[in-house]
Protein backbone atom coordinates (compact mmCIF):
# COMPACT_ATOMS: atom_id res chain seq x y z
CA UNK A 1 0.00 0.00 0.00
CA UNK A 2 1.68 3.27 -1.01
CA UNK A 3 -0.64 6.39 -0.40
CA UNK A 4 -0.20 9.92 1.17
CA UNK A 5 -3.48 11.05 3.01
CA UNK A 6 -4.14 14.96 2.56
CA UNK A 7 -4.77 17.35 5.26
CA UNK A 8 -5.00 20.99 6.55
CA UNK A 9 -1.80 22.35 7.07
CA UNK A 10 -0.11 24.82 9.65
CA UNK A 11 2.99 24.92 10.77
CA UNK A 12 6.30 23.32 12.50
CA UNK A 13 5.98 20.23 14.94
CA UNK A 14 5.52 21.30 18.54
CA UNK A 15 5.13 17.97 20.49
CA UNK A 16 3.38 17.59 23.91
CA UNK A 17 4.03 14.16 25.99
CA UNK A 18 2.68 11.05 25.05
CA UNK A 19 2.17 7.79 26.75
CA UNK A 20 1.38 4.60 26.29
CA UNK A 21 2.14 4.32 22.73
CA UNK A 22 0.62 0.89 21.14
CA UNK A 23 3.68 -1.12 19.85
CA UNK A 24 2.77 -3.46 16.60
CA UNK A 25 4.89 -5.40 13.99
CA UNK A 26 5.72 -3.89 11.17
CA UNK A 27 3.77 -5.25 8.24
CA UNK A 28 2.79 -1.97 7.13
CA UNK A 29 5.04 1.53 8.60
CA UNK A 30 2.99 4.76 9.12
CA UNK A 31 4.56 7.50 9.45
CA UNK A 32 3.44 10.88 10.37
CA UNK A 33 4.65 14.46 8.27
CA UNK A 34 4.92 17.81 8.92
CA UNK A 35 2.92 20.30 6.89
CA UNK A 36 5.80 21.98 5.84
CA UNK A 37 8.64 21.47 3.82
CA UNK A 38 10.46 19.72 6.33
CA UNK A 39 8.53 17.07 5.22
CA UNK A 40 9.52 17.10 1.69
CA UNK A 41 12.01 13.88 1.69
CA UNK A 42 9.27 11.88 2.98
CA UNK A 43 6.64 12.60 0.73
CA UNK A 44 9.74 12.41 -1.99
CA UNK A 45 10.81 9.02 -0.93
CA UNK A 46 6.92 8.05 -1.30
CA UNK A 47 5.87 9.77 -4.48
CA UNK A 48 9.15 8.27 -6.16
CA UNK A 49 8.72 4.94 -5.13
CA UNK A 50 11.68 4.67 -2.18
CA UNK A 51 10.32 3.03 0.41
CA UNK A 52 9.17 -0.05 -2.17
CA UNK A 53 12.40 0.13 -3.37
CA UNK A 54 14.25 -0.18 -0.48
CA UNK A 55 11.57 -2.65 0.88
CA UNK A 56 9.11 -1.43 3.65
CA UNK A 57 5.71 -1.08 2.69
CA UNK A 58 4.78 2.40 4.40
CA UNK A 59 2.18 4.73 3.86
CA UNK A 60 2.73 8.83 4.85
CA UNK A 61 0.16 11.09 6.33
CA UNK A 62 0.26 14.84 6.71
CA UNK A 63 -0.85 16.28 9.84
CA UNK A 64 -1.02 20.15 10.25
CA UNK A 65 0.16 19.99 14.35
CA UNK A 66 2.54 18.72 17.01
CA UNK A 67 -0.70 17.46 19.05
CA UNK A 68 -2.01 15.24 16.17
CA UNK A 69 0.83 13.60 15.44
CA UNK A 70 1.09 12.86 18.81
CA UNK A 71 -2.18 11.75 19.32
CA UNK A 72 -1.65 9.56 15.78
CA UNK A 73 0.92 8.25 18.15
CA UNK A 74 -0.05 7.41 21.06
CA UNK A 75 -3.07 5.50 19.61
CA UNK A 76 -0.93 3.45 16.92
CA UNK A 77 -1.92 5.17 14.01
CA UNK A 78 1.20 5.70 12.99
CA UNK A 79 4.48 4.72 14.25
CA UNK A 80 7.13 7.31 13.89
CA UNK A 81 7.05 11.42 13.63
CA UNK A 82 8.72 13.87 13.53
CA UNK A 83 9.57 17.04 16.12
CA UNK A 84 11.76 19.62 16.54
CA UNK A 85 14.77 20.24 18.61
CA UNK A 86 13.22 23.37 20.02
CA UNK A 87 10.88 21.62 22.03
CA UNK A 88 11.07 17.87 21.86
CA UNK A 89 13.84 17.86 25.07
CA UNK A 90 11.06 19.15 27.27
CA UNK A 91 9.05 16.02 26.48
CA UNK A 92 11.31 13.67 27.03
CA UNK A 93 12.05 15.06 30.62
CA UNK A 94 8.47 15.12 31.35
CA UNK A 95 8.15 11.13 30.10
CA UNK A 96 8.10 10.80 26.20
CA UNK A 97 9.34 7.58 25.17
CA UNK A 98 10.69 7.95 21.72
CA UNK A 99 13.94 7.20 19.85
CA UNK A 100 15.57 9.37 16.80
CA UNK A 101 16.75 7.13 14.29
CA UNK A 102 17.00 9.57 11.43
CA UNK A 103 17.66 13.58 10.71
CA UNK A 104 14.41 15.14 9.04
CA UNK A 105 15.49 18.54 8.97
CA UNK A 106 18.62 20.79 9.67
CA UNK A 107 22.13 20.67 9.83
CA UNK A 108 23.05 19.21 13.15
CA UNK A 109 25.61 16.94 11.57
CA UNK A 110 27.44 19.51 10.45
CA UNK A 111 26.99 22.01 12.95
CA UNK A 112 24.73 23.38 15.53
CA UNK A 113 22.75 26.28 13.84
CA UNK A 114 20.76 26.06 10.44
CA UNK A 115 17.83 28.94 10.35
CA UNK A 116 18.50 30.37 6.80
CA UNK A 117 14.40 29.51 6.61
CA UNK A 118 13.70 31.67 9.25
CA UNK A 119 12.93 35.77 8.86
CA UNK A 120 11.48 38.65 10.99
CA UNK A 121 9.78 40.62 8.18
CA UNK A 122 8.01 44.02 8.98
CA UNK A 123 5.17 46.08 7.25
CA UNK A 124 5.94 48.83 5.41
CA UNK A 125 4.64 51.71 7.46
CA UNK A 126 5.94 50.45 10.80
CA UNK A 127 9.11 52.12 10.90
CA UNK A 128 10.76 49.03 11.82
CA UNK A 129 13.62 48.56 9.66
CA UNK A 130 16.03 46.79 12.37
CA UNK A 131 15.69 44.10 15.13
CA UNK A 132 16.01 47.38 17.66
CA UNK A 133 13.13 49.13 15.98
CA UNK A 134 10.72 46.19 17.62
CA UNK A 135 10.77 47.96 20.93
CA UNK A 136 7.03 48.41 22.02
CA UNK A 137 5.84 46.66 18.37
CA UNK A 138 3.52 43.78 18.15
CA UNK A 139 5.00 41.08 16.41
CA UNK A 140 3.46 38.24 15.34
CA UNK A 141 4.90 34.57 15.93
CA UNK A 142 3.67 30.99 16.60
CA UNK A 143 4.10 30.66 20.45
CA UNK A 144 6.93 27.35 21.22
CA UNK A 145 7.70 27.44 17.57
CA UNK A 146 11.16 27.52 16.42
CA UNK A 147 10.35 30.92 14.84
CA UNK A 148 9.57 32.23 18.35
CA UNK A 149 13.13 31.42 19.65
CA UNK A 150 14.42 32.55 17.10
CA UNK A 151 12.61 36.01 17.76
CA UNK A 152 13.64 36.20 21.01
CA UNK A 153 17.35 35.36 20.12
CA UNK A 154 17.42 38.12 17.56
CA UNK A 155 15.88 40.03 20.39
CA UNK A 156 18.62 39.24 22.89
CA UNK A 157 21.23 39.97 19.72
CA UNK A 158 19.86 43.44 19.77
CA UNK A 159 20.34 43.95 23.56
CA UNK A 160 16.16 43.55 23.78
CA UNK A 161 13.90 40.91 25.78
CA UNK A 162 10.72 39.45 25.00
CA UNK A 163 9.35 42.02 27.50
CA UNK A 164 10.25 44.77 25.13
CA UNK A 165 7.50 43.83 22.77
CA UNK A 166 3.75 42.68 22.19
CA UNK A 167 4.28 39.07 21.04
CA UNK A 168 1.02 37.87 19.13
CA UNK A 169 0.44 33.95 19.13
CA UNK A 170 -0.60 33.80 15.10
CA UNK A 171 0.07 30.30 13.22
CA UNK A 172 1.90 30.24 10.11
CA UNK A 173 -0.84 30.05 7.50
CA UNK A 174 -2.20 33.57 8.73
CA UNK A 175 0.63 35.41 9.62
CA UNK A 176 0.55 37.10 5.74
CA UNK A 177 -2.70 38.08 6.55
CA UNK A 178 -2.32 39.24 10.04
CA UNK A 179 0.20 41.62 9.47
CA UNK A 180 -1.90 42.60 5.77
CA UNK A 181 -4.19 43.68 8.11
CA UNK A 182 -2.38 45.74 10.62
CA UNK A 183 -2.85 43.19 13.49
CA UNK A 184 0.70 43.24 13.92
CA UNK A 185 3.80 45.53 13.15
CA UNK A 186 5.98 42.41 11.89
CA UNK A 187 6.17 38.50 11.91
CA UNK A 188 8.84 36.13 12.93
CA UNK A 189 8.00 32.91 10.43
CA UNK A 190 9.62 30.58 7.97
CA UNK A 191 9.70 29.67 4.70
CA UNK A 192 7.15 29.69 2.11
CA UNK A 193 5.37 31.93 4.35
CA UNK A 194 8.68 34.79 4.67
CA UNK A 195 8.07 35.00 0.81
CA UNK A 196 4.64 34.42 -0.04
CA UNK A 197 3.77 38.13 2.80
CA UNK A 198 6.71 40.00 0.99
CA UNK A 199 5.23 38.81 -2.20
CA UNK A 200 1.43 39.52 -1.17
CA UNK A 201 1.62 42.53 1.76
CA UNK A 202 2.78 45.84 -0.15
CA UNK A 203 5.90 47.21 1.48
CA UNK A 204 6.55 44.71 3.68
CA UNK A 205 10.46 44.54 4.39
CA UNK A 206 12.66 41.52 5.42
CA UNK A 207 14.53 43.35 8.45
CA UNK A 208 16.67 39.87 9.58
CA UNK A 209 17.10 36.49 8.03
CA UNK A 210 19.32 33.62 9.56
CA UNK A 211 22.05 34.37 10.98
CA UNK A 212 23.00 31.28 12.89
CA UNK A 213 20.55 32.06 16.06
CA UNK A 214 19.42 28.49 15.95
CA UNK A 215 18.30 25.56 14.68
CA UNK A 216 15.55 24.58 12.98
CA UNK A 217 16.21 21.25 12.64
CA UNK A 218 14.17 18.00 13.61
CA UNK A 219 14.31 13.97 13.28
CA UNK A 220 12.27 11.62 13.18
CA UNK A 221 11.33 9.01 16.17
CA UNK A 222 9.71 6.18 16.98
CA UNK A 223 8.38 3.77 20.25
CA UNK A 224 11.63 2.48 21.15
CA UNK A 225 9.86 -1.36 21.56
CA UNK A 226 8.65 -0.69 18.25
CA UNK A 227 12.34 -0.09 16.57
CA UNK A 228 13.40 -3.20 18.80
CA UNK A 229 10.61 -5.65 17.07
CA UNK A 230 11.36 -4.45 13.74
CA UNK A 231 14.97 -3.01 13.40
CA UNK A 232 15.67 -4.54 10.03
CA UNK A 233 12.05 -2.28 8.65
CA UNK A 234 13.16 0.25 10.77
CA UNK A 235 16.61 0.06 8.66
CA UNK A 236 14.91 -0.02 5.41
CA UNK A 237 12.87 3.06 6.49
CA UNK A 238 16.20 5.03 7.31
CA UNK A 239 17.60 4.01 3.76
CA UNK A 240 14.14 5.29 1.99
CA UNK A 241 14.37 8.76 3.71
CA UNK A 242 18.03 9.15 3.10
CA UNK A 243 17.55 8.15 -0.52
CA UNK A 244 14.62 10.88 -0.46
CA UNK A 245 16.72 13.38 1.16
CA UNK A 246 19.57 13.13 -1.13
CA UNK A 247 16.79 13.32 -4.41
CA UNK A 248 15.66 16.13 -2.80
CA UNK A 249 18.79 18.39 -2.58
CA UNK A 250 19.98 17.89 -6.19
CA UNK A 251 19.43 21.17 -7.82
CA UNK A 252 18.15 19.39 -10.89
CA UNK A 253 15.08 18.30 -9.00
CA UNK A 254 13.94 21.12 -7.67
CA UNK A 255 11.13 22.14 -9.89
CA UNK A 256 9.93 18.60 -9.96
CA UNK A 257 10.33 18.31 -5.51
CA UNK A 258 7.94 21.73 -5.16
CA UNK A 259 5.69 20.57 -7.77
CA UNK A 260 5.27 17.41 -5.50
CA UNK A 261 5.21 18.87 -2.36
CA UNK A 262 3.21 21.73 -3.53
CA UNK A 263 0.28 18.96 -4.07
CA UNK A 264 0.23 17.96 -0.20
CA UNK A 265 1.10 21.23 1.61
CA UNK A 266 -0.91 23.94 1.19
CA UNK A 267 1.69 26.21 -0.95
CA UNK A 268 1.85 26.93 -4.48
CA UNK A 269 5.02 25.98 -6.55
CA UNK A 270 6.61 28.83 -7.18
CA UNK A 271 6.84 29.42 -3.54
CA UNK A 272 7.89 26.09 -2.99
CA UNK A 273 10.70 26.16 -5.39
CA UNK A 274 12.06 29.54 -3.76
CA UNK A 275 11.92 28.43 -0.27
CA UNK A 276 14.18 25.08 -1.05
CA UNK A 277 17.14 26.34 -1.34
CA UNK A 278 16.93 27.51 2.60
CA UNK A 279 15.93 24.23 4.11
CA UNK A 280 18.22 21.69 4.73
CA UNK A 281 17.93 17.76 4.11
CA UNK A 282 20.59 16.38 6.00
CA UNK A 283 19.59 12.81 7.29
CA UNK A 284 22.74 12.32 9.12
CA UNK A 285 23.15 11.68 12.79
CA UNK A 286 26.43 12.18 14.67
CA UNK A 287 28.70 13.56 17.30
CA UNK A 288 27.45 17.14 16.51
CA UNK A 289 23.57 16.18 16.44
CA UNK A 290 24.35 15.26 20.42
CA UNK A 291 25.82 18.51 20.82
CA UNK A 292 23.47 20.58 18.84
CA UNK A 293 20.44 18.82 21.40
CA UNK A 294 22.37 20.10 23.93
CA UNK A 295 22.42 23.58 23.26
CA UNK A 296 18.74 22.81 22.70
CA UNK A 297 18.21 21.95 26.18
CA UNK A 298 20.30 25.11 27.63
CA UNK A 299 17.94 26.93 26.07
CA UNK A 300 15.05 25.57 27.05
CA UNK A 301 16.64 24.89 30.87
CA UNK A 302 16.73 29.48 30.50
CA UNK A 303 13.30 29.51 29.36
CA UNK A 304 12.66 27.77 32.86
CA UNK A 305 11.03 24.71 29.93
CA UNK A 306 12.85 22.18 31.87
CA UNK A 307 14.78 21.60 34.88
CA UNK A 308 17.69 19.88 34.20
CA UNK A 309 20.03 18.69 31.51
CA UNK A 310 18.93 15.41 29.59
CA UNK A 311 21.10 12.72 28.00
CA UNK A 312 20.71 13.26 24.21
CA UNK A 313 21.88 9.97 23.75
CA UNK A 314 18.85 8.51 25.28
CA UNK A 315 16.73 9.99 22.45
CA UNK A 316 19.12 10.00 19.13
CA UNK A 317 20.26 6.43 17.99
CA UNK A 318 22.88 6.78 15.27
CA UNK A 319 23.29 2.74 14.31
CA UNK A 320 20.75 3.07 11.24
CA UNK A 321 21.66 6.21 9.51
CA UNK A 322 25.49 5.58 10.39
CA UNK A 323 24.65 1.69 8.14
CA UNK A 324 22.56 3.57 5.41
CA UNK A 325 25.99 5.89 5.47
CA UNK A 326 28.24 3.12 5.01
CA UNK A 327 26.10 0.81 2.90
CA UNK A 328 25.21 3.72 0.38
CA UNK A 329 27.92 6.66 0.37
CA UNK A 330 26.60 7.93 -3.02
CA UNK A 331 23.21 9.70 -1.38
CA UNK A 332 25.53 11.62 0.99
CA UNK A 333 28.56 12.50 -1.53
CA UNK A 334 27.25 16.28 -2.08
CA UNK A 335 27.00 16.97 1.73
CA UNK A 336 29.42 19.51 3.89
CA UNK A 337 31.61 17.06 6.05
CA UNK A 338 31.02 17.09 10.09
CA UNK A 339 33.62 19.47 11.52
Amino acid sequence: MFRILRFLFTGLVTLPVVFGITVANADEIVVGATSNLAGFAVLIAQEKGYFAKNGVDVKVEVRNTGSELSKGMRAGTFQFAPAAFSNIPAALERGLKVRAIVGYQGATYVKSTSDNMVAIIAAGNSGINSIADLKGKKVGVTFGSTGDLYLQLALKQAGLSANDISRVNVSPTNVTSVLDTGGVDAIATWDPYTYRTTAKVAGSKEIKRGGDLVCLCAMLHGDPEFIAKNEEATQKLVDAIAEGAAYVRDPANSAEVAEIGSRFINMSKEEALTALPNWVYDPRMGPNTLATFKTAVSFLIEQKKMKKPYDPSKYIETKFIESTMKRHPEWFADLAKAK
